[in-house]
């Protein structure tokens, strides 16, 4: 990654966004009779992000990382859990109420090329959430297409192209600007720059960060690569199989990585020198399927520290330093001294 731009921290105050015991089950049918199975995404994830932070979500593909910021906007319904965006909660709102909340909250997918319109230029596709929400007459919304094509490194002419014309790194940064149209004060980001080159992905990282300088917003950034959320975020939640397994400031959780599979993730990385050695840490098998989870901790059958505690209890959240907490026996004060006495 390139040299970033200098973040200043937020300030810690009322949380912009507090999500507490998030939980999201879908129904699916298998088997000869078509039998109707819980697949358990989402389970008791609990977190918050201030204004002007960036909250980065990582884990393995499946790990439920992409469905808590979609259940966030409303896209898919909660199953339970409560989550308040300055003081009024999401799961409550009905009708022109969640209407109201997308001007606050926006999201940047993954795939831009999927969220416009391949039949319409995209400053039609960018100016389109203005004219949903009735801002500005048409000449207004058509000079905020032009501001916004500007400030995310697009020339006015883009905006009578249409999508195919755009490489991959044009279609995100267009994707940006049609999410900056209505000003929100949060954006959750779906694997932003997970489809584009190194060198692309650095470019648009450092966008984000600018934006958020610039218009003082926060992001919900979600990846399945620590080397990029290292690069943006202020403080990383893991998480595992629908568990929210462990939390802490960016830098110390580089530097103090408790739960096995964050320490796991964390080996992965390649390391940024081909002479530079890093221990691997290998884990068992794949992960277990999240209509069939396994019971006590959800990360028991690949953990290579793994007790018979862990097969039967599922660990509490414990805060083990500010801001660090972590789901795993190995931190439990009487589980470990009984540990090391045996």
């Amino acid at each position: 990654m390139s040299e970033q731009p200098i973040r200043e921290q937020p300030i810690r105050e009322q949380p912009l966004l507090q999500v507490e015991q998030l939980t999201k089950y879908f129904t699916a049918k298998s088997g000869p009779f078509w039998r109707k199975n819980q697949v358990k995404a989402v389970q008791d994830v609990s977190f918050s992000i201030h204004e002007g932070e960036t909250y980065g979500l990582v884990g393995e593909s499946g790990s439920g990382k992409s469905t808590t910021g979609r259940t966030l906007l409303r896209l898919t319904e909660p199953t339970s859990g409560r989550a308040c965006f300055q003081n009024q909660d999401i799961f409550t709102l009905r009708g022109r109420e969640i209407q109201a909340l997308r001007r606050e909250m926006q999201m940047i997918f993954q795939d831009p090329l999927s969220s416009l319109d391949p039949n319409k230029r995209v400053g039609y596709s960018i100016a389109e959430p203005l004219a949903i929400h009735g801002q500005g007459s048409r000449h207004e919304r058509h000079e905020r297409v032009l501001e916004l094509l500007s400030r995310v490194g697009l020339a006015a002419r883009h905006a009578d192209r249409f999508p195919h014309e755009f490489s991959g790194g044009q279609r995100q940064r267009i994707g940006i600007a049609k999410a900056l149209a209505l000003q929100p004060k949060l954006m959750i980001c779906d694997e932003p720059v997970s489809a584009l080159d190194v060198s692309i992905q650095s470019q648009i990282l450092n966008l984000l960060i600018e934006l958020q300088a610039e218009y003082g917003l926060s992001y919900l950034f979600v990846s399945h690569d620590l080397s990029v959320v290292r690069h943006i975020a202020d403080r990383i939640g893991v998480m595992y199989l629908g568990h929210l397994v462990e939390q802490a400031p960016t830098d110390e959780l580089f530097a103090r990585p408790l739960h096995p599979y964050t320490q796991f993730l964390l080996s992965a990385i390649p390391a940024p020198h081909p002479k530079l050695k890093r221990e691997r840490i290998l884990l068992q098998g794949d992960i277990p399927s999240p209509a069939n989870p396994p019971s006590g901790c959800v990360f028991y059958t690949r953990c290579p520290y793994v007790m018979d505690v862990c097969k039967q209890i599922k660990p509490a959240a414990m805060e083990l330093s500010q801001e660090h907490s972590v789901q795993c026996h190995l931190y439990h004060d009487e589980l470990r001294a009984e540990t090391i006495l045996n």
